[in-house]
């Protein structure tokens, strides 16, 4: 662990929802701690839960009963250090309200303790989200609730997908593919590139951060003939990118923008739409993609997959991207001290 990590004071994590991976891949860290480097950690809430996943495990994964985070840096060397009480029973692959709620008041209390500044970071756990909108959780996803909580605007919380191969940034995100060249705005792609870039040199220790912004039709448009939202968007956006002095470029075909021999020219690829910047992610570094969030006051990270209901409680699910982001924290929360 490097002298950073150890500065820092431990990451809040939130379960997730009880019923899908997250518990059994939060412990699964705690197990991998020592040889992955991970910073001390603490979980808000579900400590029945966690108890049932280390029995299931069968690891020795202690679960630590702690009523302040101030004791979770000594007992995390001992066991999974937990806040609160035990709670409802572990049924993986069972999604109820009561697990939403769980999850809910775990991603609240998660939060809340690290704008307070009693954790370094946030790291939460995959959610279901039709579950959660039936209690109450009214959001598209737990980046808008993080954005809010933190009073900071939904369009200026910007997701980026990272990896070891590859950095992407989907402009827009939950949105059908046919709404998408609506939104794509000049003014839009460089505000979020804006962001971006900052966040790159603050959390990421990037001097000068290279910006590669996509192509939205094939072949960048070809002058027109495929659709001129490239030319007469895109390209104007670049340009006044480059000329605030942000290191931009594009747009670039998307169809080769993620080729072994282009992927070394820029660190974060700017996307026009959620497939475009995720299935690259996913299909070069599916087990250790790691969901951002930049813009925001405070460091939050999350694995970049879901609840996984149908393998929770089998022992497949692997925990690489849970630690990965983890890991990530930690590292951005150091940078910022």
């Amino acid at each position: 662990m490097t002298p950073a990590l150890l500065a820092v004071s431990p990451l809040a994590v939130s379960l997730g929802d009880p019923a899908g991976v997250g518990p059994e891949l939060i412990a699964e860290a705690w197990a991998q701690r020592e040889q992955e480097g991970l910073p001390p950690f603490f979980v808000c809430g579900g400590r029945g839960v966690l108890e049932q996943v280390a029995r299931q495990m069968g690891k020795a994964v202690p679960i630590i009963a702690i009523e302040e985070i101030a004791d979770a840096r000594a007992a995390f060397s001992q066991g999974l250090p937990v806040l609160g009480a035990t709670g409802p029973a572990w049924r993986p692959g069972q999604p109820d309200s009561d697990g939403a709620s769980l999850a809910y008041d775990s991603l609240k209390w998660a939060t809340s303790m690290v704008r307070s500044g009693l954790a370094s970071g946030l790291v939460t756990g995959p959610i279901a989200k039709s579950l959660l909108a039936a209690i109450g959780f009214d959001y598209p996803g737990q980046t808008e609730f993080v954005a809010e909580a933190c009073g900071i605007a939904a369009e200026d919380a910007v997701m980026m997908l990272a990896g070891p191969s590859l950095r992407t940034v989907p402009l827009t995100v939950h949105v059908a593919l046919a709404e998408v060249p609506g939104l794509i705005t000049s003014m839009l792609i460089e505000r979020r590139a804006t962001i971006v870039a900052a966040a790159l040199k603050r959390d990421f220790g990037l001097a000068s951060p290279r910006l590669a912004i996509a192509a939205l039709n094939p072949h960048a448009g070809e002058q027109g003939r495929m659709g001129d939202e490239d030319t007469e968007i895109i390209a104007p956006a670049v340009a006044a990118l480059r000329a605030a002095g942000i290191d931009a470029s594009g747009p670039h075909s998307a169809d080769a923008l993620f080729s072994p021999h282009k992927r070394g020219s820029y660190d974060v690829a700017i996307c026009m739409y959620h497939d475009q910047a995720l299935i690259p992610v996913k299909a070069l570094d599916f087990d250790q993609g790691v969901n951002v969030t930049l813009g925001l006051p405070i460091v939050r990270t999350s694995p970049d997959h879901g609840t996984a209901f149908d393998i929770a409680g089998t022992g497949q699910a692997s925990a690489g991207a849970m630690i990965a982001a983890i890991r990530m924290a930690g590292e951005c929360a150091g940078r910022r001290l």
